[in-house]
């Protein structure tokens, strides 16, 4: 049952009704499956991929149904971090026309462009522009086919959301952490910051999630890194970081780390630092 190959996605396994939930959580607390959308299950072994993603929707999709919303990004590969707090998905599908339809195999689902221009008028801000962005940034979708598609909308709720997150949507950025991190500075006012800043050093090029190389205070420059706990956790990872900053600090930057808990925490820290650097006064409180 739990070979390689065969199979590598299940909606169930063969036990009885009322012994499949305490089964599950026996293979799960294991760590033999993981669930991948609500209700489907695969074997631990299994890469992700546009194929696996096909394979455990068409489970639990029915025939002939449009999958849209989170459910439609996600089948054009978009991550679940960059879509929402909640990681595991819920299938989102109807039988009810949706605006532009491309088909993925036996799936229907609404395009790139009209995925995110919904999911960029329904989802709160953060995950809107992280949800954009990640669209961008895979090239399904351009930022000026996104704005005509948008106009369609005008009057309807969220369309004003939609306008101010297409104007700060950038397909420089490359993960959900580092939309959100940008999120909070244009919402306390400062400048908008310069993505994927490289600067040079000796021998080697160094790349920052986001900075702001004009104007510097006092002959230094403030950049800003996203640390995710899955690449910045250990002891030797935080070494690194920190031989890193030492160097860029040396090369005339003053590195700001940001990990999750900076963002989404309830206290303006991250914004009283900034703004202390920038020798600017931030707009408070938080929107989020």
């Amino acid at each position: 049952m739990f070979k390689h190959d065969d199979p590598h996605v299940f909606g169930g396994i063969p036990f009885t009704a009322r012994q499949v939930p305490r089964k599950l959580r026996w293979f799960q607390d294991r760590g033999l499956i993981r669930q991948l959308v609500k209700g489907v299950y695969v074997d631990v072994r299994i890469h992700d991929s546009p194929a696996l993603r096909y394979a455990a929707l068409e489970l639990v999709v029915p025939p002939g149904a449009t999958v849209y919303g989170r459910t439609a990004a996600w089948l054009h590969g978009i991550g679940t971090t960059a879509l929402g707090p909640e990681e595991l998905l819920h299938p989102e599908w109807t039988h009810r026309p949706l605006g532009d339809v491309v088909e993925i195999g036996e799936l229907k689902a609404t395009d790139p462009i009209t995925t995110a221009v919904a999911l960029a008028m329904q989802l709160p801000r953060p995950f809107a522009l992280s949800a954009v962005d990640a669209f961008l940034y895979s090239g399904r979708a351009d930022r000026w086919a996104l704005r005509a598609a948008s106009a369609a909308h005008e009057g309807q709720r969220g369309y004003r959301q939609s306008q101010e997150i297409l104007r700060y949507a950038d397909r420089r950025a490359a993960s959900p952490g580092e939309s959100w991190l940008r999120l909070r500075l244009l919402d306390a006012g400062f400048p908008r910051p310069e993505l994927q800043v490289s600067v040079e050093g000796q021998g080697r090029t160094y790349r920052l999630d986001l900075g702001y190389p004009d104007n510097p205070i006092d002959g230094r420059r403030l950049g800003l890194e996203y640390d995710s706990d899955a690449w910045h956790s250990t002891d030797s990872q935080q070494h690194r970081d920190e031989a890193r900053r030492a160097t860029l600090g040396s090369l005339g930057w003053h590195i700001m780390p940001v990990r999750r808990t900076d963002l989404w925490g309830s206290y303006p820290a991250l914004e009283l630092a900034v703004g202390g650097f920038l020798c600017q006064q931030p707009r408070l409180p938080r929107r989020w």
